[in-house]
């Protein structure tokens, strides 16, 4: 595991296990949307973003967080070694956004750039679940179920999968750190 593409719809919890999984692997993490939104909410140009992206993948480490862009998406898990899918029940997806939404005014979201739009993010967020769940879900799983041939492939359906997917990180790292496989 060296390079870690982490997707999925929003408000699925992606920036999270991210961070926890960097913490577990000492992989270098790189949140998509700190990087694609300034400050306060504006989106770099398209070709800024394509440039960052592309040094992003030429690393020989990392963790990547995020949509970015459809092309980016897909080019990113094409070079990532290890997939891990978050695709939560629907309803979930809108829970977390809504908690987040509500948590956001008192402290920013994980992952997201410094004094970005709370209220007009999670209504975009809203947008998105909907469409994500309609057109990129289906290709997703498409996606990695064709990858499991070639990439370690981690389809996430719930919050205990993603809990028991950090402990087995957590054991092979412990396990490793002492002579074991």
């Amino acid at each position: 595991m060296s390079k870690v593409a982490i997707f999925g719809n929003a408000g699925g919890g992606k920036s999270r296990l991210a961070a926890r999984l960097a913490e577990l692997t000492g992989l270098p993490l790189f949140a998509l949307d700190a990087i694609k939104y300034r400050a306060g909410g504006g989106e770099i140009p398209d070709a800024e973003y394509g440039a960052i992206h592309a040094e992003l993948l030429a690393r020989d480490n990392w963790i990547i967080d995020g949509f970015g862009t459809l092309e980016s998406t897909w080019d990113r898990l094409g070079r990532a070694d290890t997939l891990v899918y978050v695709d939560l029940p629907l309803f979930l997806h809108f829970w977390w956004v809504t908690k987040r939404l509500v948590t956001g005014f008192l402290v920013a979201p994980q992952g997201w750039p410094e004094n970005s739009p709370i209220w007009k993010s999670s209504l975009n967020s809203y947008r998105v679940i909907r469409l994500c769940h309609r057109y990129l879900t289906p290709e997703y799983r498409r996606y990695v179920a064709n990858a499991a041939a070639t990439k370690r492939v981690h389809h996430l359906r719930s919050s205990a999968e993603m809990r028991a997917f950090l402990a087995a990180v957590r054991q092979e790292r412990t396990g490793a750190g002492q002579g074991g496989a």
